[in-house]
């Protein structure tokens, strides 16, 4: 990694100051704290500005209160009823399972599950961080190296060899390297990729010509439309920050973020309305509460996060 860990450290201390301001933002506490710590230093104030600049890219994200009052009600009512009907077709919307299904677990050499974090060594010195409810599968020859990303997300730190290039697979992107670290995630059906440091090559199949991309560059890939659906630039302390329990989101779609912020979140989660899960957001995300996450994505667009049973939790604005 190519950036000094302070960086990474302040990034996650503003992140962690945004979010409790976007819980309470009129708390005279909350707002105290967070002028005592942007006061600190040049390089605080310069973290709390690229930490409050995505989160302003979403309008109402940051400033969205949040009340515990709002909460549901426990048990079963007719509402839960009507949205558990929901749920059958938003699941196929929102593609968003909590583990890798069977067949992909048969693919794949390595799989985590919800919450887990794994690190792995393969045999040519690179190593993958494999995100949670997520899956690979290995595939090294003489002449090159490929990784299937078969579910979920990973980073991949990658030992430098010219004679055997190393190429991520994600559905019908292809994201290729030679000696670098970068990021890619499948969320619900939209691949991204982002680099931490060095070159990468990433293409879809049937679009585009393919993109180069370096330090802090990333796209967003849509296999329905076979295009490019954003791309941008971030500090590179901020690519796979879920490694370190937070989501960076810059102008990504609900389901996509719904998807990804589900693999630490027990059970199955269904965007039950599709419409909602077209809408974009962005934000910094707390990993470490998955349900108030998911809470602060959707909550601008007048939707609630309820959960049915231990293994359902549906998300829509009925």
């Amino acid at each position: 990694m190519n950036e000094a860990p302070d960086d990474r450290q302040l990034f996650r201390e503003a992140a962690d100051l945004a979010i409790r301001l976007q819980g309470d933002p009129e708390n005279p506490v909350s707002v105290g704290l967070v002028r005592a710590w942007i006061a600190r230093s040049p390089a605080h104030r310069q973290a709390w500005a690229r930490v409050a600049e995505i989160h302003g890219m979403a309008g109402q994200v940051l400033a969205e209160r949040y009340d515990g009052a709002d909460r549901p009600p426990r048990g079963v009512t007719r509402r839960t009823l009507m949205i558990g009907a929901l749920a059958g077709t938003g699941a196929l919307a929102a593609g968003s399972l909590v583990l890798p299904d069977l067949l992909v677990e048969l693919r794949a050499d390595y799989v985590t599950s919800t919450g887990e974090i794994r690190r792995i060594e393969l045999a040519d010195g690179s190593v993958v961080t494999l995100g949670p409810a997520s899956a690979i599968g290995i595939d090294y020859a003489p002449a090159r190296r490929t990784v299937r990303l078969l579910a979920g997300m990973a980073y991949f730190d990658v030992a430098g060899d010219a004679a055997r290039p190393f190429s991520v697979l994600s559905g019908e992107v292809t994201a290729t390297a030679l000696g670098t670290a970068y990021d890619v995630s499948d969320d619900a059906g939209i691949v991204s990729v982002s680099v931490n440091h060095g070159r990468v090559a990433a293409a879809i199949a049937e679009g585009p010509a393919g993109e180069e991309l370096g330090a802090g560059d990333w796209i967003v890939f849509d296999p329905a439309t076979h295009g490019i659906a954003g791309r941008g630039r971030r500090d590179a302390s901020q690519i796979a920050a879920w490694r370190s329990g937070m989501i960076v989101a810059e102008q990504e779609t609900v389901s996509a973020l719904v998807a990804r912020i589900s693999r630490w979140h027990p059970g199955k989660v269904v965007v039950a309305d599709p419409f909602l899960g077209a809408r974009v957001v962005s934000g910094v995300f707390d990993l470490g509460d998955p349900v108030r996450a998911l809470e602060a994505v959707v909550r601008p667009f007048g939707a609630r996060v309820r959960r049915i049973t231990p293994f359902m939790t549906v998300i829509s604005r009925v």
